[in-house]
């Protein structure tokens, strides 16, 4: 007895939905791991230059198994999109690696995920695009929740968090450039592009700030990063297999209560209330925008 289609469609949404949490919850072990790492006097730009280095391992080995054949860039305008786009995401990773050896890992992951808040915002700048009072008022409450989480006029006031919120922003170019790579690219190509850029580029720094590990577990982080890194990434695109976009972003936000509770278990560092006052608006603002777009792809249908 076959399933009805209905059932079909909800049975493989779960699925999307479970590798969409689980691909969020393997990302909070790059996080986990590099605090650790860069807390143990490892540079951050040899946590980094790991990280890719181990993620472009997997994924040409898993790219020889599968049988992909040769990176085929159509044009030059392709090229310097997946160049800029590796760039920002190896920027990125490496200031992620310092801001998360002084910030707690609740703080820097509630300040990411106001990247939503940037992309409608740059969307407005460059792209022209017309919002109504929704989207501008998330927009506003999104800013009050990161001014609430960083609080740069306050004596607990720490610049590293000002290396977050580069990537917040970063995070948002970086998603626009996907979204406009999405139909000549496909995900592998990108996740293999990425990741041999940042190896390359990290790898004379590295080289000449390089630190034997101590410990063994120090060795083992560094292997662990990137096989999650390739994992996460592998389970994320998997998972918009199994379910639409739209489905699967509210739970993005789980990424805050990972890594709360790897803040909480393994570095015994708790926000005070304000940050998770803030985190719930910034993760309030960017359900909005997400709904009224929704809302939008409705109406154009």
């Amino acid at each position: 007895m076959t399933q009805a289609p209905a059932t079909l469609i909800q049975s493989q949404a779960r699925t999307g939905i479970v590798l969409m949490i689980a691909a969020w919850g393997t990302f909070s072990v790059i996080d986990t791991s590099a605090k650790f790492l860069v807390m143990a006097a490892i540079p951050a730009v040899q946590v980094a230059f790991m990280r890719y280095a181990v993620q472009f391992l997997f994924t040409v080995i898993e790219g020889s198994r599968d049988g992909i054949s040769v990176i085929r860039i159509l044009d030059r305008k392709t090229l310097t999109l997946l160049i800029l786009r590796g760039l920002i995401l190896v920027v990125s990773t490496f200031f992620n690696f310092i801001a998360v050896k002084y910030l707690s890992l609740t703080m820097t992951a509630a300040i990411m995920f106001s990247s939503p808040i940037y992309v409608a915002l740059l969307s407005i700048l460059f792209l022209g695009e017309r919002v109504g009072i929704w989207r501008w008022s998330a927009i506003i409450v999104g800013f009050i929740g990161v001014l609430i989480i960083v609080r740069p006029f306050n004596e607990d006031f720490h610049w590293a968090a000002l290396l977050s919120l580069h990537n917040a922003v970063a995070v948002a170019v970086f998603s626009m450039i996907t979204r406009r790579l999405a139909g000549t690219v496909n995900a592998q190509v990108m996740q293999f592009f990425a990741g041999g850029l940042g190896m390359l580029a990290l790898l004379p720094f590295a080289v000449y700030a390089w630190r034997m590990p101590t410990e063994t577990i120090g060795w083992v982080l560094l292997f662990v990063m990137g096989g999650a890194a390739w994992l996460g990434h592998n389970m994320f695109s998997r998972a918009h297999i199994y379910a639409s976009a739209s489905t699967l972003m509210p739970f993005s936000y789980s990424f805050i209560i990972f890594m709360a509770l790897s803040s909480t278990i393994f570095f015994a560092t708790r926000p005070d209330i304000w940050v998770y006052v803030g985190a719930a608006l910034v993760a309030g603002s960017g359900l909005i925008i997400w709904w009224r777009e929704k809302q939008n792809n409705l109406d154009d249908t």
